[in-house]
């Protein structure tokens, strides 16, 4: 959920309008959008979020008005086959389900809930969203009920007896585990059949980019329209300032490494490295793969990146990690000018990133 579609989501959340809440529960085939993308719609037609564009979400969005109409939650099932979609340029071949919950106008415990829910996102913390997507006893369980749980704490925020938090936080727990969004067909307090939908914080990306100069001017603040949280090093004071990258979450400026080492970045975290020169190059590349970090990649000629790793593999770097550095960085599109080469380093971070099988540039 980028952060345009969580503002419309809690003005919807803290004000008086209904709304329908659209996300993808499970998917068959080749889908433009995976489990756990969402969509509001408001009853005047307008949209925030996508789950996928073309004619499978115009589709959704009918259905999403209907429901308001009605004023009942539903799920429903997209058929995106090509002898469907091929119209509208979209050749996916899959099926994807939604379930789309109606926000009813008022307030109410759902509208509150998913409310904390986003405050607690905007705090830092990592609960998991559990949606009532199916239910065999609407009167006791209405589908759409919801609760999120901090893993750190013993109960699940929202109302629910003992077998319930149990199976609640049991699915919690895959989901943190797992990564991933997922619906887990059960049995609440004995008897009651449902089907659960688990969604595990969306975590952004962590990118660190190691120098302040024209490329990372581009490169940040494309970062930024993607939902990366931004952090800048630079040693020079000139380059590493708020008013040179006004946009991006932190901007470090000292020594390249020892900045580094006091951020301690999280594991999995993508390193750009960009910096002025050979020598910022190979400092921040020794201290870069000795980390456990989820992409590094250092700008350069293929001849300068070749003799670096093989100067860094003589002093005694294991080949294997350095065989997991992209350099030359980027995709293979030709780039020339800093915004182009910016693009060509963001193509390549979403293609790691969601494990495309875009061409890279790396030796």
């Amino acid at each position: 959920m980028d952060n345009k579609f969580n503002a419309a989501l809690r003005e919807v959340c803290l004000g008086e309008s209904a709304a329908a809440l659209v996300t993808i529960t499970r998917v068959k085939g080749s889908t433009p959008r995976k489990p756990g993308a969402k969509m509001l719609i408001l009853p005047d037609g307008q949209t925030f979020g996508t789950i996928g564009g073309g004619c499978g979400e115009a589709e959704v969005r009918q259905q999403a008005l209907n429901a308001l109409t009605d004023n009942s939650s539903t799920n429903y099932w997209v058929n995106l086959t090509n002898d469907v979609a091929e119209d509208e340029g979209m050749v996916c071949g899959g099926i994807m389900e939604v379930f789309i919950d109606v926000l009813p106008a008022g307030q109410g415990e759902s509208k509150e809930l998913l409310a904390a829910y986003l405050d607690a996102l905007a705090e830092g913390e990592e609960p998991v969203l559990v949606t009532l997507t199916g239910t065999s006893r609407p009167e006791d369980l209405p589908r759409g009920k919801r609760w999120f749980i901090r893993l750190t704490e013993d109960d699940a925020a929202g109302t629910a007896g003992e077998p319930v938090q149990a199976a609640l936080r049991q699915g919690a727990v895959q989901a943190r585990e797992r990564g991933k969004t997922f619906v887990l067909e059960t049995v609440l307090d004995g008897t009651g059949k449902a089907e659960l939908l688990f969604e595990p914080a969306p975590a952004p990306v962590e990118l660190l980019v190691l120098g302040g100069g024209h490329i990372a001017l581009p490169l940040a603040a494309m970062a930024k329209i993607l939902g990366y949280h931004v952090t800048v090093i630079d040693d020079r004071p000139s380059f590493a300032n708020k008013a040179r990258f006004p946009g991006v979450d932190r901007v470090i400026c000292g020594d390249f490494v020892k900045s580094v080492q006091e951020l301690n970045p999280p594991p999995k975290t993508f390193v750009v490295i960009v910096t002025r020169g050979h020598r910022h190059d190979k400092d921040c590349l020794q201290e870069a793969v000795s980390r456990p970090f989820g992409y590094i990649g250092m700008i350069g000629s293929r001849r300068r990146v070749k003799a670096l790793l093989e100067e860094l593999e003589a002093e005694g770097f294991p080949r294997e990690a350095l065989q997991q550095v992209h350099a030359p960085i980027g995709l293979d599109i030709g780039a020339e000018t800093p915004e182009e080469i910016a693009v060509s380093i963001l193509a390549e971070l979403v293609n790691v990133h969601r494990s495309g099988k875009a061409q890279s540039l790396k030796l």
